[in-house]
């Protein structure tokens, strides 16, 4: 190994768990096409993946797409072929080989030993960038809860090497390795049961601020959509908010709400959420279910596309897998096409012809954000249902989001309260089901 290639190893990103890391720094990245995938599929993957790695501040050196007519259970390529990749990392000197899919333990395990670096698969890298990026106290816990799950099947194959280096016994003998390897496992477990309570408390602060939203009536519409697809920059460019906007994949991790408030129009809650990618790990949705349970509760999706991705459909599909993940797949949607002012008049064409109902904007130059927020208000307002209601005196917040929210069609008091009949809109009807009469 050269003297350049060991100070490279030497160096640590951000996802560290006790000694255990992921290192990247001059990447080798492996797709494989198997049966029922299309080679441009994987491809366009594969071209994810190099965003990823580039996200996580590593270069990427080379790449290689593998076809397969099945998985390999030891070294998912097969041992010939990871061989033959093998000799042609080596000789790149490579620091880390990145695999497009997600790898057994055993698999990464043999691949290591067989590479002689580091191999990461799909999930290790994305949870790498997640910790580089959580910001708020309940996405760093829940990011650390994750790449503990993740690295705790993993310990296995670090502890014989430990055993190993330290005594020279084999896997069969009790030696310092192992004794190392079960202060690690218990050190783990340990911290993700203390982590698991942590996230407990803090999820139930975070589902009391939800819950207060909620029983202000002010219904809530959720950006989702794929990583950079310009959620910030549309809630910026709508709300005046100030949320980081950078041009990387999963800039944002934690969900910022911003009400939209303009004279003469309703008002809404407008959450920025999480960014989703293909193949985005059932590990992963789960970790973060907390977070994008914003998607799951609100009373309307708005799903932003980048219109200047090549796979649009693609995207669409992948978001949608996640939010029927997170039983959010019922949610009233509206889709809207981003970054059309990067469009010809000819790519705006194929893409109404594909999305007759989509609505067209640029977060960045603002065209089409009255029509977007005219489509919010219309998908808000729709199927008013008439209500009537006795509500005391003490809530006259109840009377007001009458007001603001619906159409008064009577209003009149008595001895306990107001009694009014009113329109409002379904999204928030049962929020004054209690004061029914």
């Amino acid at each position: 190994m050269s003297q350049e290639h060991a100070s490279r190893r030497g160096r640590r990103l951000t996802a560290t768990v006790t000694d255990l890391t992921v290192v990247v720094q001059r990447a080798f990245l492996i797709g494989v096409v198997l049966p029922g995938t299309s080679e441009e599929e994987e491809e366009r993957s594969l071209e994810e993946l190099a965003l990823l790695t580039d996200t996580a501040g590593a270069e990427v050196v080379d790449q290689e797409l593998v076809k397969r007519a099945e998985i390999d259970p030891a070294y998912f390529i097969g041992k010939g072929k990871a061989q033959e990749l093998a000799q042609l990392t080596q000789a790149l000197d490579i620091d880390v080989v990145l695999f497009d899919h997600q790898l057994t333990p055993a698999q990464q395990r043999n691949l290591q030993n067989l590479f002689g670096c580091d191999v990461v698969d799909r999930e290790g890298l994305i949870l790498d960038i997640f910790a580089q990026h959580a910001r708020s106290r309940i996405g760093a816990l829940q990011v650390e809860l994750a790449l503990l799950r993740y690295h705790l099947p993993r310990l296995r194959g670090k502890g014989k090497s430990m055993a190993q280096q330290a005594s020279g016994a084999g896997i069969t003998n009790r030696g310092p390795g192992e004794t190392k390897l079960e202060l690690d496992r218990r050190k783990i477990l340990t911290r993700i049961s203390r982590l698991e309570k942590e996230l407990a408390e803090s999820v139930g602060h975070q589902e009391t601020q939800r819950k207060r939203r909620r029983s202000s009536l002010v219904p809530q519409v959720s950006i989702v959509g794929y990583t950079n697809a310009g959620k910030s920059t549309l809630l910026n460019a709508l709300t005046d908010a100030d949320v980081l906007v950078e041009d990387r994949l999963f800039a944002t991790l934690d969900p910022t709400v911003r009400r939209y408030e303009r004279p003469g129009q309703r008002p809404f809650l407008l959450a920025d959420t999480v960014g989703f990618v293909r193949r985005l790990p059932h590990g992963l949705v789960q970790a973060f279910r907390s977070t994008l349970q914003e998607a799951a509760d609100a009373d309307l999706l708005l799903h932003l596309v980048d219109a200047t991705d090549p796979d649009v459909p693609g995207q669409i599909e992948a978001v949608r897998e996640v939010l029927a993940e997170i039983d959010a797949d019922g949610v009233p949607e509206i889709l809207a096409l981003n970054k059309v002012d990067a469009l010809d008049e000819g790519q705006r064409k194929r893409l109404a012809n594909l999305y007759p109902d989509a609505v067209f904007v640029s977060a960045l130059t603002g065209e089409g954000l009255d029509e977007l927020v005219e489509a919010i208000t219309n998908a808000l307002t729709a199927g008013l249902v008439t209500l009537s209601l006795a509500i005391p005196y003490d809530r006259g917040d109840l009377v007001a989001a009458a007001h603001e929210l619906g159409e008064v069609i009577t209003e009149k008091h008595d001895e306990d309260g107001t009694v009014l009949d009113v329109r409002v809109p379904v999204a928030v009807a049962s929020r004054f089901e209690p004061y029914r009469r």
